[in-house]
């Protein structure tokens, strides 16, 4: 065996290396895929979470007072409870802790963690009184989502009038208080 023959025996050749580099953009697009996918799902947790943790420091307003927070603008109103303040999503400060000036029922109302996206709390009328109920919306982005109202994540025309998670952010998540349904 001569020389030059050995040379390319060693060598990969164009088609192969070819193939290498498509396998390789293959895999790291189904990794890219992934993880944008598993941002998206640790989001809508932490929106759950929020969720439920203002809707415990409502369920705690309404066993002192007997009525929920009035709702301004989709914000709570209640920073502090004793002036129709809302409770700015995610400020820091006052204008973001959920008082009655004795009590401190959330410290920092937090925002939908995606800038896309918000929160939307109503205060609900039950028979003739009102503030007698609450509705917490927001937007999941897993399409998949378990959760999502009616188990359908895609648009909903059955919410109250106004309720908007921002954008283009349909809300298809929401906690209630117990005598209130998502749509009512």
């Amino acid at each position: 065996m001569n020389k030059s023959s050995w040379k390319f025996q060693r060598a990969f050749t164009l088609v192969e290396l070819l193939v290498v580099i498509a396998i390789l953009g293959v895999l790291v697009t189904i990794g890219l895929v992934s993880f944008a996918s598993a941002q998206a799902r640790g989001r809508d947790t932490e929106r759950k979470s929020d969720l439920k943790q203002i809707a415990t420091a409502l369920e705690l307003y309404y066993s002192d007072y007997g009525k929920y927070p009035t709702s301004i603008g989709g914000e709570i109103g209640g920073c502090p409870s004793t002036t129709p303040v809302a409770c700015v999503w995610g400020a820091s400060g006052s204008s973001s802790q959920f008082t009655d000036g004795k009590t401190v029922y959330f410290k920092a109302i937090p925002k939908d963690p995606s800038s896309n996206f918000n929160y939307y709390y109503c205060a609900v009328t039950v028979g003739s009184v009102a503030n007698q109920g609450f509705q917490l919306f927001a937007k999941l982005e897993n399409s998949q989502d378990q959760d999502c109202l009616g188990g359908n994540c895609g648009t909903h025309a059955d919410l109250p009038a106004g309720v908007t998670c921002g954008g283009t952010g349909t809300c298809n998540f929401a906690i209630t208080s117990p005598n209130v349904t998502p749509t009512e």
